[in-house]
């Protein structure tokens, strides 16, 4: 089966010029970053989380939630955003998220968020940028 190619692509010396060593491990690696970690983690302003690795959109804001399980967890992302695999790894199955424009590991999704859509997708906050909603958004309401 050939490998996916992605709208987005470096070689591996671009992408550990682009991303801190803990970013190159969690998104190119399938790391994952130690939990309570991350300071968007606690985010709570409006706007949206990008891919650090392209700028993708990839969650809003309104839909993150706390799981208490220590990384940034969202109900759904934008939609086209991402992509999932099977996971195999460390004994268990699990279902991995991946940026669908750079590829890069963000993270798992499981079927036991709260509702609308009882997901929760769980997210290495170290492969995620924040993008505040600008003051004339905020004052329009959007």
């Amino acid at each position: 089966m050939a490998e996916k190619t992605y709208p987005v692509q470096h070689t591996a010396e671009e992408w550990r010029r682009i991303l801190t060593p803990e970013q190159y491990y969690v998104m190119r690696e399938h790391g994952t970053e130690r939990p309570g970690s991350c300071a968007l983690l606690h985010e709570k302003r409006q706007g949206r989380f990008l891919c650090v690795g392209c700028g993708t959109p990839l969650f809003q804001s309104g839909l993150k939630f706390e799981s208490g399980t220590g990384w940034p967890s969202f109900n759904d992302p934008v939609d086209g955003s991402v992509e999932t695999t099977t996971d195999r790894s460390h004994g268990m199955v699990r279902t991995e998220v991946h940026c669908a424009t750079c590829g890069s590991h963000l993270g798992h999704v499981f079927p036991d968020g709260p509702p609308p859509t009882y997901q929760r997708y769980c997210i290495n906050g170290i492969a995620l940028t924040f993008e505040p909603l600008s003051a004339d958004a905020l004052k329009a309401g959007e």
